[in-house]
C-alpha cells in the first residue's frame, strides 16, 4: 500500500482532485468529517490528512511514501527528501507586506517582522543588508502590525484580498510558491515501481 499525506484545506481538495483526474483515487473521500486517514482499498493507496508544515515531516520519517507540499514550506525547512515534480497546483506567493504608509527604506538599521516563516525572512532581508527582528506567529499575521507588534510582516499571498481587508498593501514578492511532490528517499527504492508510475501519471498534463 502507497502511503500520500496530504495538507488539509483547499490544497488537500486540489491534490485529490488531481489525483482522481489521474486515477490513483477512486472516488472522492469523505467530506466533512474529522477522520484523518483515508484508505482506498481499490488503488490500494492510503491517505493522511496532516498540517501542511508536517508532510515533509511525516514522508521523511517514513510515516508516509509520498506527501503534497508547498516549495514554500520546503524552503522554510531543511528536509532530506525527493522533490520530482511541480504539481502546478497551491499557486500563492510569499510576499513582504505592510501598512499603507510603509516604506522600507526608513528602516536602516533593524526592522521588527512578523511572519510563519523565520528563515525566508532573514535571507530576504540580509540579502538586503538589513537587520531583522523575527516575530514568528502562527495564525492572524495580519494583525500584528496594526496593532504595533510588528513593521511589516513575510506571509503568503494568494488574491491580496486579506491584506486588502486589513488595510495593508503588498510590497514585494519574495517568492512564487506552488505545490511539489515529494518522496522519501527509502520509499522511493522500495516502491520505486509504484512510486515511478505515480510521478509520470502526474506529469502527464504538464
Amino acid at each position: 500500500m502507497l502511503t500520500i499525506a496530504l495538507p488539509k484545506g483547499r490544497l488537500a481538495e486540489e491534490s485529490i482532485e488531481l489525483f482522481i483526474s489521474r486515477k490513483w483515487i477512486s472516488q472522492k473521500p469523505f467530506e466533512n468529517s474529522k477522520e484523518l486517514t483515508y484508505e482506498d482499498s481499490e488503488r490500494n493507496i492510503k491517505i493522511l490528512f496532516v498540517r501542511s508544515q508536517d508532510v515533509p515531516i511525516y514522508v521523511q520519517e517514513f510515516a508516509a511514501d509520498v506527501g503534497v507540499v508547498g516549495l514554500d514550506v520546503l524552503l522554510e525547512g531543511n528536509y532530506d527528501l525527493l522533490s520530482p515534480i511541480d504539481l502546478k497546483i497551491g499557486i500563492c506567493r510569499l510576499s513582504l507586506a505592510g501598512l499603507q504608509n510603509f516604506q522600507l527604506t526608513n528602516y536602516r538599521r533593524k526592522i521588527k517582522v512578523a511572519t510563519k516563516y523565520p528563515k525566508l525572512a532573514k535571507e530576504y532581508f540580509f540579502s538586503k543588508g538589513m537587520s531583522c527582528e523575527i516575530i514568528k506567529l502562527y495564525g492572524s499575521i495580519e494583525l500584528a502590525p496594526l496593532c504595533g507588534l510588528s513593521d511589516c510582516i513575510v506571509d503568503l499571498v494568494e488574491t491580496g484580498e486579506t491584506l486588502r481587508a486589513n488595510g495593508l498593501k503588498e510590497i514585494e514578492v519574495i517568492l512564487h510558491s506552488s505545490a511539489r511532490l515529494v518522496c522519501n528517499r527509502s520509499s522511493f527504492y522500495q516502491k520505486r515501481e509504484e512510486i515511478t508510475d505515480l510521478i509520470y501519471s502526474l506529469q502527464t498534463s504538464f
